[in-house]
């Protein structure tokens, strides 16, 4: 298996400026990803997205870093940096938006697993975790979408 990148595609009925705002700004993010997020919708900012486990009661949170802003085109971000301070490797999050019809294809790519200096079953795991997540977080993105637009 090739542990490199995972991607995601998927249509929504929903211009791509709509589209754009869901990704890229926190208050958006925290409807149908983390339980919370942290931070500017600029390149270069820097914040944190928190996941609340309701079973154990505990908190997860992950350093982020915006990478790029291309309205209504382009947002990326990085996360699950190697190091402290958001140092080292990281994984490198895409969402690219192309117009489709009344709607927009909407890709989303996850890179730089590779890249991240783990042995080979740390590698597998968290590559297996982010497929399965990505498979999960990705049609509550279209889910939430509908009811802003008020699609089915």
């Amino acid at each position: 298996m090739e542990y490199g990148t995972i991607e995601r595609d998927i249509h929504v009925d929903a211009k791509p400026e709509v589209v754009f705002e869901v990704i890229s700004r926190p208050e958006h993010m925290r409807e149908w990803w983390p339980d919370d997020a942290r931070y500017e919708p600029v390149a270069g900012a820097e914040g944190e997205l928190v996941w609340h486990n309701a079973e154990t009661g505990e908190t997860s949170t992950v350093e982020f870093a915006v990478e790029e802003v291309d309205p209504p085109k382009r947002f990326s971000f990085r996360w699950c940096f190697a190091e402290p301070a958001r140092q080292g490797p990281s994984l490198l999050v895409t969402f690219d938006l192309v117009p489709a019809g009344a709607g927009t294809l909407v890709r989303m790519t996850e890179s730089g697993f590779r890249e991240m200096g783990w042995e080979i079953a740390v590698l597998e795991e968290n590559y297996r975790d982010h497929v399965s997540g990505w498979d999960h977080y990705v049609p509550r993105l279209a889910a939430y979408i509908g009811r802003l637009v008020g699609t089915p």
